[in-house]
């Protein structure tokens, strides 16, 4: 028999309500779980075995409704309470709307407590502190994207500090963490765990590298990491997307991703996550992938975040920009093209640099690069020296 979904985006719970509606869900008796942006046209039903819907755009723009299975949602909860060294107390800093707010969600409820839930609106470091005040004692988690992990360093009230170090791990997924970023906090002595995955996944199945209990990753001959375990969701909402995504190999089912990594087999499996295989910019004929250009960039010489994009270009058929927050005196153009030519090589170096004040955002805090290429389009366009 069809369910019915509850609609967290729409819904006004009370932090007690909170646990029970999870364990409704996961359980079957009670509504599946709806995670989506509010506005956004509601299903009239899910299948009987499906306990939560993640509604996501994904980078492609296209919406894609993902189905996950309370098996999925219990194997990725269990897994990650015994990566962390057992259950603790969240605080939520994420929106619900979200599979990683989702998953703070549920792990909380499945542990038999509430979380503490930060107030609505922009994320901010000073209540951030407050929220983490009211935590009980006890084993403390929470998860972050990389720009929040950012703003609590930037703060310099000692109680932001105070509250960051008082967590047992903080969880950083969403989008890369830089090198830069994570020497930062680790010189702060924050414990931060990154995690790498999808809302296919249940949120994140790979942390500090290494796959939780019952994942297993491969490559396919093109480099696409290739996840297989009992995190995975049932599929889409769209047949002909779920045959796309999820394939059988050596029969077993994987999630194809359209992410490039090196893995090395161990025993651990260690995965190395290289970018998304179409963050290229192809410039000069030559196709320049983003991430190890963004790795060299952000946190160096005055810089903060940084995303590199493609502009068209009537020399280059596309021109390399680094658009970029800064947290000092910006470097000029050149010490830019220097610093990438010496880490990456000199035909990824940009030959724009574009500062603003915060690069764009979409979902709980992955860069935007279709707003920021088309920010970059609009910007100046300081030619370099050399």
């Amino acid at each position: 028999m069809p369910r019915s979904l509850l609609d967290l985006a729409a819904t006004r719970l009370a932090d007690a309500d909170l646990v029970r509606v999870v364990a409704q869900a996961l359980d079957g008796t009670g509504p599946a779980l709806l995670a989506q942006d509010p506005g956004a046209r509601i299903p009239d039903d899910v299948p009987d075995d499906v306990a939560a819907v993640v509604t996501t755009s994904g980078s492609t723009g296209i919406p894609r409704r993902v189905w996950l299975g309370s098996e999925a949602l219990f194997a990725s909860i269990t897994a990650t309470a015994a990566r962390l060294g057992g259950p603790g107390r969240w605080l939520l800093a994420l929106p619900l709307t979200h599979v990683a707010g989702l998953q703070v969600l549920a792990r909380a409820a499945v542990a038999g407590h509430a979380p503490v839930v930060l107030p609505p609106g922009p994320f901010r470091p000073r209540a951030f502190a407050a929220a983490t005040a009211t935590l009980p004692a006890g084993r403390r988690y929470t998860s972050l994207v990389p720009t929040q992990l950012h703003r609590l360093l930037d703060d310099a009230d000692r109680d932001v500090l105070a509250a960051a170090l008082s967590f047992d791990a903080i969880l950083v997924g969403g989008a890369a963490l830089s090198p830069a970023l994570a020497a930062r906090a680790a010189d702060a002595g924050l414990k931060i765990v990154t995690t790498y995955g999808m809302s296919e996944t249940c949120g994140g199945c790979v942390y500090d590298g290494v796959p939780l209990d019952g994942v297993r990753l491969a490559l396919d001959d093109a480099g696409h990491v290739l996840i297989a375990g009992p995190v995975l969701a049932h599929g889409y909402d769209d047949p002909a997307a779920t045959a796309d995504a999820f394939l059988t190999v050596a029969g077993v089912r994987h999630l194809r991703t359209q992410d490039l990594g090196v893995l090395d087999e161990g025993p651990p499996q260690h995965l190395d996550v290289l970018g998304r295989a179409d963050d290229v910019v192809l410039t000069g004929g030559v196709n320049v992938p983003v991430a190890p250009v963004e790795a060299a960039l952000a946190g160096w010489g005055g810089l903060g975040e940084v995303c590199v994009v493609g502009v068209p270009d009537d020399a280059w058929g596309q021109r390399v920009v680094a658009v970029a927050t800064v947290t000092g005196h910006a470097p000029t153009l050149d010490a830019v093209r220097a610093r990438v030519r010496d880490v990456v090589g000199a035909v990824s170096a940009p030959r724009s640099l574009v500062i603003v004040d915060a690069l764009p955002l979409r979902g709980p805090g992955k860069v935007d690069r279709r707003a920021t290429a088309d920010l970059a389009r609009t910007a100046p366009d300081p030619r370099p020296e050399n």
